[in-house]
């Protein structure tokens, strides 16, 4: 089997060769004295004909064949003594992706599903990502979201063996050493948590780390970057999660989550770390509590290679929807108006980058701040509400209330008689049929031939603030509709007639792995807001005729790998721009003079694509 690695990625054989021998320890990660003692036993073990390791697992008779599986020739079967120890019957990629599929199709669970491509995962991981890239509608659910919320609320019952880095308070002081035991060289791409906002679930500790081990399963399936060139990490502080603290099962320290000046610290010797042992690798931030979120990226977005999915991530690929949904709305820019029902990191941060849209044509930082009104728990976002509110949410606090408070997110429709409803609550079923039928009146009222925007955008579904088939009926089919989780098509029948409705989905998957992908390539020494505004311009422009005429805001799932080059490409030219890619001038005037078809054949020169 021959495996695509870019060559300015491809480890150094010797390091390389001890690496590879590696990742046959058992039920740990590997430490350097683990490569000495086992490299006697493992020397003579030729792991297949691949370039690249296999994941850290148990020791296998069969090791030789867990890559390839049954693809080798007869003669490589004799080369590596693999005659009768692997079935007869020689097949091609297609076929044992058949029989994978036919295995997933048969469990009867989402988990049962998880754990499958898990297992697969670890012991033919081309094989896995061969499916994950072809399926991707059919998989991406199953290893992201919905499914990974259960996953992390059942890890450490499910937890059969490491897949990341572990990083305990107690052992900071050895943080360097933890850092280079991942066995594998010079990661490019990092997820990092402390679980404690994970998803709509809270705080659930070291149980969050299924987030990055998901996470980085997306950035190679939807971007190529190469699985052993991923680093997922959980930072365990503690938890307030009393559920887990009382589990005899949990993995994680036990006992309450440290003061947050103490996480702090923590947070900067993790990163001053890094950026030591893996001075090229990019940081992504993922699902930490909200305040800390906002706090760690202003205060390392300067200094690191980092950015945050939560807030600048899940603000992209929502303003890549928007700007197709205003286009298809009927509503002129000037005449929109937007309610955020959630608060939190990440319904700031879409606001956030959604100010940006409107500054960009034109408007003044304030004017376009004032187009938004945001609500959490305690109604509209005011500056004289009465509480403390959270530093995050002054920049949208609203001081033209007239002394008037609205408690209920009713209430504030009425008052504001918004264009556009964006959900970021982590609560069912908060977009009832009052409030969604009042969107639609309040739409109306402009004119003739205008569709209300609806974004119920939180995960799991579970946590959706309404379903699709809901906001269908509850608008009689106008709405531009995207959620968080995927939605099935709708078909609403009327006599003969019949209409198909085709749901979007905001996924994150969008943007993220091209922003990842593109700030290596690059070289970027920082990633720019200008990289992240970018990232949902490019996407917002990557659909085909078929989507277009779909009336879709998002390509199909189906299609974030081409989405995902022309987030890097145009990510890349962005910081180029802004001055932070570190690659020769030389080259950059080359792309220029052969426009972008040149640079679109570098990015795919330098993707993952497993080939039997």
């Amino acid at each position: 089997m021959k495996l695509l690695i870019p060559r300015h990625s491809r480890p150094n054989s010797s390091r390389s060769s001890r690496v590879m021998r590696s990742r046959l320890l058992p039920a740990a990660l590997p430490t350097s004295a683990s490569f000495s003692s086992l490299s006697s036993r493992l020397r003579d073990m030729s792991l297949s004909a691949s370039s690249s390791p296999l994941p850290p697992q148990l020791p296998s008779l069969f090791a030789n064949g867990s890559r390839q599986g049954l693809s080798f020739t007869p003669e490589q079967r004799v080369s590596k003594n693999l005659t009768g120890l692997i079935p007869h019957v020689m097949e091609g990629a297609d076929k044992q992706c058949e029989r994978a599929l036919k295995m997933i199709r048969s469990r009867q669970t989402n988990i049962d599903r998880y754990l499958y491509l898990s297992t697969l995962k670890g012991q033919n991981v081309d094989l896995f990502y061969r499916l994950l890239i072809d399926h991707a509608k059919e998989l991406m659910p199953l290893v992201y979201t919905p499914t990974i919320g259960d996953v992390c609320l059942q890890y450490s019952t499910l937890y059969t063996r490491p897949e990341a880095l572990y990083i305990s308070i107690k052992q900071r002081k050895s943080m360097r050493t933890i850092l280079k035991n991942w066995p594998y060289p010079n990661p490019e791409i990092c997820v990092v948590t402390d679980g404690s906002r994970i998803l709509g679930l809270g705080d659930l500790g070291v149980n969050g780390v299924g987030i990055p081990i998901g996470k980085l399963s997306l950035y190679t399936a939807a971007a190529g970057i190469h699985p052993e060139r991923t680093l997922p990490i959980v930072l365990d502080c503690g938890t307030a999660n009393e559920t887990n603290l009382k589990d005899p099962l949990y993995l994680g320290l036990r006992s309450k989550r440290i003061p947050v000046p103490e996480q702090q610290e923590f947070m900067d010797e993790f990163m001053e770390a890094a950026a030591e042992v893996f001075p090229n690798m990019v940081v992504q931030f993922e699902d930490f509590e909200s305040e800390k979120a906002f706090n760690y990226l202003d205060r390392y977005r300067s200094k690191y290679k980092c950015f945050n999915d939560d807030i600048q991530g899940t603000g992209a690929v929502v303003l890549a929807g928007y700007i197709g949904a205003v286009n298809l709305s009927g509503v002129p820019v000037e005449e929109q108006r937007l309610v955020f029902m959630g608060a939190g990191s990440a319904g700031v941060g879409v606001a956030k980058q959604l100010v940006e849209y409107y500054t960009k044509r034109g408007l003044s930082e304030q004017a376009a701040k004032d187009k938004f009104w945001l609500v959490d728990t305690k109604g509209l976002v005011t500056k004289d509400r009465g509480d403390k509110l959270a530093e995050h949410k002054k920049y949208f606090a609203r001081t033209d209330n007239n002394s008037h408070q609205f408690r209920t997110l009713e209430e504030v429709i009425e008052y504001v008689k918004p264009t556009a409803l964006v959900g970021l609550t982590a609560t069912f079923g908060v977009f009832t049929e009052s409030v969604v039928r009042a969107l639609k009146a309040s739409v109306d009222a402009g004119g003739l031939g205008r569709r209300p925007i609806l974004f119920p955008l939180s995960n799991p579904l579970t946590k959706a603030e309404c379903t699709f088939e809901q906001a269908i009926n509850w608008t009689e089919g106008t709405v531009l509709f995207a959620s968080g989780s995927p939605f099935a098509n709708y078909t609403v029948k009327a006599g003969d007639h019949a209409v198909t409705y085709y749901p979007n989905q905001g996924n994150n998957v969008y943007v993220f792995p091209g922003i990842g992908l593109g700030a290596i390539l690059a070289k970027a020494s920082r990633v720019t807001d200008n990289m992240i505004y970018t990232s949902a311009a490019a996407l917002a422009g990557a659909l085909n005729a078929d989507e277009i005429h779909k009336g879709l805001i998002y390509p199909r799932i189906e299609r974030v790998r081409d989405a995902s080059i022309i987030v890097a490409r145009e990510v890349m030219k962005a910081a180029r721009r802004d001055g932070v890619s570190m690659l020769p001038e030389a080259q950059w005037v080359e792309w220029e003079e052969w426009g972008d078809p040149a640079l679109t054949k570098f990015i795919k020169e330098h993707v993952y694509d497993p080939v039997f």
